[in-house]
């Protein structure tokens, strides 16, 4: 789940300060925004009435249900044309959902980003979440209990703690845990501490150059 904040009301009006003749269209995400609180009906809502306060005339909306769903947004492109004929699209999605609005709206229309795209996280409970992977394209949680090092370390550690750790504790964050210290209790429990002997070499970023693109067919 990508989890997002809302801008300052600040910061999108200044984003909007081009635009002309003040015709506003909205997008909101169903999924990862509105567990966040940040892109649901109610946000869209309460976006609407702050751009009519501000001198704008938002002339229409569409939530859908995942906004990086490049077909879903498409469909509301086709379906509905006040969107063709608004002079701004707002976003209040991730990044991504930015990304596939842009893609589907005209060029000469601007989209503009409502929320900013913090990372990507676990569910613990509606409202909760942690991070715990960074996306980084070279998994190595099967040598690590399950417990990203190069997450969930601040120094993205591979082979062990760094020397700052006191009482099991990070030396960055010292309210957390240290993750080797985990990772370490986790693959005890386990019977596989022997995985720990393993030299995990330079991570190799290659992996992680952008923009990537797969295709699974």
């Amino acid at each position: 789940m990508i989890i997002t904040k809302k801008k300052s009301v600040d910061s999108v009006l200044k984003s909007l300060e081009g635009v002309r003749d003040k015709r506003i269209y909205l997008f909101g995400c169903n999924s990862c925004a509105e567990q966040c609180k940040t892109g649901g009906p109610q946000e869209l809502t309460e976006m609407a009435r702050t751009l009519e306060d501000n001198g704008f005339e938002v002339i229409g909306s569409s939530l859908v249900d995942e906004t990086c769903y490049n077909q879903l947004v498409r469909r509301e492109f086709r379906r509905k044309e006040e969107i063709r004929r608004a002079d701004a699209i707002v976003v209040l999605a991730c990044g991504a959902g930015v990304k596939t609005v842009a893609s589907n709206a005209d060029a000469s229309q601007p989209v503009f980003p409502a929320l900013d795209t913090l990372f990507l996280a676990s569910v613990e409970r509606y409202g909760r979440f942690f991070e715990g992977c960074s996306l980084c394209g070279e998994c190595v949680l099967d040598r690590t209990g399950g417990i990203c090092p190069h997450t969930e370390c601040p120094k993205g550690l591979l082979n062990g703690p760094c020397g700052g750790v006191v009482g099991g504790m990070c030396e960055v964050d010292t309210s957390n845990e240290c993750a080797w210290v985990r990772i370490f209790k986790r693959l005890e429990k386990q019977n596989r501490l022997d995985v720990m002997k393993r030299f995990s070499p330079p991570k190799d970023h290659s992996g992680s150059l952008r923009p990537r693109n797969v295709c699974l067919r």
